[in-house]
């Protein structure tokens, strides 16, 4: 049996709540679970890893068009 490190359980935990709530939100959760503590530009840099703004406008559109329904 092998035993998985906190912090692969902590990454995985991140891609579900990404696939599930977005990354707006996931960013608000780890804010809210981390308040005060950690480092944010890091939690940042993997929530938004290969991302530009162009791509995170377009995410943010293709929401709000899917809310709007």
């Amino acid at each position: 049996m092998q035993i998985v490190s906190e912090q692969d359980v902590l990454r995985e935990a991140e891609d579900v709540l990404v696939k599930h709530l977005g990354l707006a939100k996931t960013a608000r959760v780890w804010a809210a679970w981390r308040q005060g503590a950690g480092d944010y530009l890091e939690i940042r840099e993997r929530l938004f890893q290969g991302e530009t703004v162009e791509t995170l406008c377009e995410k943010v559109q293709e929401y709000e068009s899917k809310s709007s329904e």
